[in-house]
């Protein structure tokens, strides 16, 4: 099920040459993911992906017929064991008779990829924004990470952190990623802790 960003990892000859040839082709590949910023207060969650080499939120394939809120609270339950909710954008919501409403995701991001089962292909991610859903019982205490998964706070995502991986290697979360995981925490009223 997993994923996207990396065709945009990397500036190297290789990551190029994917990009060039996914925007090339007449008929390139699309696939529909969601991908869910989870955050608990000041932190959002991360874990190292080994095939893409980065830092990322949980996310992966909108399934037949799945819409992308039920794809997105899926995976982030599939992979992390934890139960969010979609943190609503600001705006008008207006309930209607005959159709139902979902949430929209706060950004749409086309990402080139190349796997080794699909070849170069994209994947239009849909972004949404969640929080932990927690039962009340430990006050405001972060649950815990699970294994293989990083709490990383606004400020670590503030100033580029190098955040160590289980083989030890340290790397910042990219710039996307960073955006993103600071918006969300804002979004779900987390602490940026601006000081």
């Amino acid at each position: 099920m997993r994923r996207h960003w990396n065709g945009r990892r990397r500036n190297t000859r290789v990551g190029n040459d994917r990009r060039n040839a996914c925007r090339s082709s007449r008929d390139v590949i699309r696939h529909n993911t969601a991908t869910g910023f989870v955050v608990h207060g000041d932190a959002t969650l991360l874990h190292w992906h080994h095939r893409v080499q980065a830092w990322l939120p949980p996310g992966g394939h909108v399934e037949p017929n799945e819409d992308p809120v039920q794809a997105v609270l899926r995976e982030v339950h599939e992979e992390t064991g934890l139960s969010v909710e979609v943190v609503p954008a600001q705006g008008q919501r207006t309930r209607f008779a005959t159709v139902q409403r979902i949430e929209a995701p706060r950004t749409v991001l086309i990402e080139d990829v190349h796997d080794e089962k699909v070849g170069a292909h994209q994947h239009i991610d849909m972004i949404y924004y969640t929080r932990v859903i927690t039962d009340g019982g430990n006050g405001d205490a972060r649950p815990e990470a699970p294994a293989g998964w990083r709490w990383v706070t606004a400020q670590e995502l503030r100033e580029g952190t190098e955040l160590e991986n289980a083989a030890g290697v340290r790397e910042a979360p990219p710039d996307d990623v960073r955006a993103l995981g600071l918006e969300a925490i804002a979004a779900a009223g987390g602490d940026l802790g601006r000081r």
